[in-house]
């Protein structure tokens, strides 16, 4: 790997100038007040602040850097596209979408076709309205409009996306969201089941729900069931092995779409190029983003098998096509810069080493078992959690502001971690998914201090 040049920043000239235009996302404009991290650069699963000081991401930024920082190599790619074309419309043909479709369809077996967009939150919201007029022109005479989906699941920011999602605390500054578009329903989350129950002698009560919701609402009316194979943003929620090909079944039996939201789960993270490969379940629409280009350049995509595809062709009298657009969808750069992100992770072959890197990372934070509050450890691949508890009977959780200390901790000696800021766990889930080419020296480090910072906060908890 080329090395990477640290630009010399003048620190407190840049936080005064972001300070006084910036509104930033998530982050509450206080906070950045004080704390003012500045970072400059990065190169494999590290990044450098305006200081030089180093930090180990455990977090891969937003869950999406998957083949690690300073790949120079993919700046090259962008540019010598943008020489030879920067942008046209994707009403057009340009090669490097052509290219990147077809490497994608190739991963899925073939027999699928591909519609880009920028981001997660567009990819799952294309995937809503792909469903809709799909069901529209496949049941004449029917109103098949709604899409049932989980409780504490997380599908984007865009108001389409965030009413599918169900994380209240995430919704209410932007309430209401429209009528009964979305019907949630209980998650796979064993470690709270909304049930009561204890698996494997729950008999899959969490997808049973979904069935009986169907019939609930009538199946005449729901167009599809949206799942992500691993629910991340509340926490790393690993489901039953048995769960997917459950709700594809269910699917199946009512003639729904299944929808599957690997915009985290994509592209290596789990231990495979894609999650639900784990579980042998084919989704009719699948929503790609975050590492399709590691984050270089922003895209994502939504995925139809050629099945649910037939629906939008036609004579164009017919006016069957997709009645949808995107300024940017296809840029060629993005993806040419995502088309090489992927000939990466297959040539480093990056999803057997989160495989292999994942398993020694759980087995490491199984050693944090040992502290009174660590109530669960769980992940695939790369995707791990840490749930923490003031009680593991009551499995109350740990209060916000101690959290909050315990990242940053985990900050001050150089390790960034991520925290489930919502859910029935009341946000008290450290969670972690580094690049994909992390080392195990790396992984050591990231226990390591995540051991010293909840001994800590358990001192301060009495």
């Amino acid at each position: 790997m080329t090395p990477i040049e640290i630009p010399h920043v003048d620190r407190d000239a840049v936080v005064r100038q972001d300070l006084r235009s910036v509104l930033h996302p998530i982050v509450p404009p206080k906070q950045l007040e004080e704390q003012q991290l500045v970072i400059v650069a990065g190169h494999d699963s590290t990044v450098i602040d305006a200081d030089g000081r180093e930090y180990l991401d455990a977090m891969s930024g937003l869950w999406c850097v998957n083949i690690g920082y300073g790949r120079v190599e993919l700046a090259e790619v962008a540019a010598e596209q943008m020489r030879a074309l920067a942008y046209f419309p994707h009403t057009a043909i340009n090669l490097p979408a052509a290219r990147l479709a077809d490497r994608l369809n190739a991963l899925l077996g073939g027999g699928h076709h591909v519609y880009f967009v920028n981001s997660g939150s567009e990819a799952n919201e294309a995937g809503f309205k792909l469903a809709r007029q799909y069901a529209k022109q496949e049941f004449p005479g029917q109103f098949r409009y709604k899409l049932i989906t989980r409780y504490l699941s997380y599908h984007g920011t865009t108001l389409g996306a965030l009413a599918a999602g169900g994380m209240g605390d995430r919704k209410v500054k932007f309430e209401p969201l429209g009528g009964n578009d979305f019907v949630h329903v209980a998650p796979a989350y064993c470690y709270r089941c909304p049930f009561g129950l204890t698996y494997p002698a729950c008999e899959l009560a969490c997808a049973k729900n979904i069935e009986a919701t169907i019939l609930g609402e009538g199946p005449e009316t729901v167009a599809g069931v949206l799942v992500e194979p691993i629910m991340s943003g509340v926490g790393v929620a690993v489901p039953p092995d048995e769960y997917l090909p459950a709700v594809a079944e269910i699917c199946r039996k009512y003639g729904l779409l299944l929808h599957v939201d690997e915009v985290i789960n994509g592209f290596g993270r789990t231990g495979k190029m894609f999650a639900h490969q784990h579980y042998g379940v084919e989704p009719d629409i699948l929503a790609l983003a975050k590492g399709i280009s590691s984050a270089y350049l922003p895209i994502g995509a939504t995925v139809i098998t050629d099945r649910v595809f037939q629906s939008f062709y036609g004579d164009p009298a017919a006016n069957r096509h997709v009645a949808q657009v995107n300024t940017y969808g296809g840029h060629p750069a993005a993806a040419a810069v995502a088309l090489r992100n992927i000939e990466i992770i297959l040539e480093e072959r990056l999803a057997d080493r989160a495989a292999e890197s994942g398993g020694y990372l759980l087995d490491g934070l199984q050693t944090l078992r040992r502290h009174p509050c660590v109530g669960d450890v769980r992940g695939k691949g790369l995707l791990a959690a840490v749930e923490l508890v003031m009680d593991r009977q009551t499995k109350e959780p740990i209060p916000a502001p101690q959290m909050q200390s315990l990242a940053d901790f985990c900050l001050a000696r150089g390790v960034i971690v991520g925290r489930a800021r919502s859910g029935a766990g009341g946000g008290s889930t450290i969670v972690l998914a580094p690049p994909l080419v992390i080392t195990r020296p790396e992984i050591d480090r990231i226990v390591a201090v995540l051991d010293e910072a909840i001994a800590a906060m358990g001192r301060s908890l009495g």
